[in-house]
């Protein structure tokens, strides 16, 4: 895939605002590309530029991912929860009142 289109992906992802989240789906909607979630997972797992903040994009259940997990498992939970997002007792964020509406 296009470094343009992964270009797009992470203007978008810096727009999230610390303590919300969005999803894979969203991101990818937002850039105009409603089909492609899984790109924008390739995106965010293989981003290596600081100011993207990746941790911040969750799947449309709100679940975490391995790949965020560069320090331990879990850190990239215990980063969303410095930021102030809630997490549901079954370990996933809460989207009803963390997710991103730009």
């Amino acid at each position: 895939m296009s470094g343009v289109v992964f270009a797009a992906f992470y203007r978008i992802v810096r727009r999230i605002p610390t303590g919300k989240v969005a999803t894979y789906g969203q991101i990818a909607r937002l850039a105009g590309m409603p089909r492609c979630a899984r790109t924008v997972g390739y995106a965010m797992a293989g981003c290596t530029d600081p100011t993207v903040p990746c941790h911040r994009v969750v799947d449309r259940f709100g679940g975490t991912k391995a790949c965020f997990d560069t320090l331990a498992p879990g850190t990239q939970r215990a980063l969303l929860e410095m930021e102030g997002v809630v997490f549901t007792p079954e370990g996933r964020v809460d989207l009803a009142r963390c997710q991103w509406a730009p």
